[in-house]
């Protein structure tokens, strides 16, 4: 049983993958503003937590992707970099207050690449 039922299976995955990254993306980098005076441990066990939400959300998106011959696992994993890239971006800029950097367009320049290799035929 899918997900999201009315949507085609990899608009489903490409939804939970997204929604998957947010969680792990504050799972991963979060605690570098909100916990930053908890001793590691205490990051690491919030973290656990919030990873936990984005495997709930990433192991049926792969499974969807994958199951319903939408997507290959490597087409899957080049999915997730570049939706990595786009939630991590904002991420860092809006919440830790990065500047937003020149490199990040390079490197969206290589991920467009690694689409191309690996959605040719």
């Amino acid at each position: 049983m899918s997900a999201l039922p009315i949507l085609p299976p990899i608009a489903q995955a490409l939804i939970l993958l997204l929604l998957a990254n947010v969680f792990m993306t504050f799972a991963w980098y979060g605690h570098l503003k909100n916990l930053s005076t908890a001793p590691w441990y205490i990051a690491a066990l919030v973290s656990w937590g919030i990873a936990l939400l984005e495997y709930l959300l990433q192991v049926p998106a792969n499974r969807i992707g994958y199951q319903s011959g939408a997507l290959s696992v490597g087409q899957l994993k080049i999915v997730q970099e570049v939706i990595t890239l786009a939630v991590f971006v904002p991420f860092s800029v809006y919440f830790l207050k990065e500047p937003l950097k020149l490199d990040y367009l390079w490197a969206g320049f290589c991920l467009l690449g690694a689409i191309y290799f690996i959605f040719r035929n």
